[in-house]
């Protein structure tokens, strides 16, 4: 059953909405390719979405400045 960004697997319910429209994208293909059962795919979707895109969370870069 394909999935979309309003219904979606529970698995991507606590993810970043662009980091879940990507896994929702990417499990969707996935399952068009008839490589993966559903599970796997939403297991793939959602990794390769974090993968690409970042957990989708800003991070402050470390000050790369040393003291001496």
């Amino acid at each position: 059953m394909p999935w979309t960004n309003k219904d979606y697997p529970d698995a991507m319910k606590n993810l970043p909405v662009k980091v879940r429209h990507k896994a929702v994208e990417i499990a969707n293909a996935i399952l068009a390719e008839g490589k993966l059962d559903e599970g796997k795919a939403i297991a793939t979707g959602i990794s390769k979405a974090k993968e690409e895109l970042g957990n989708g969370t800003k991070k402050k870069k470390a000050d790369s400045k040393t003291k001496s």
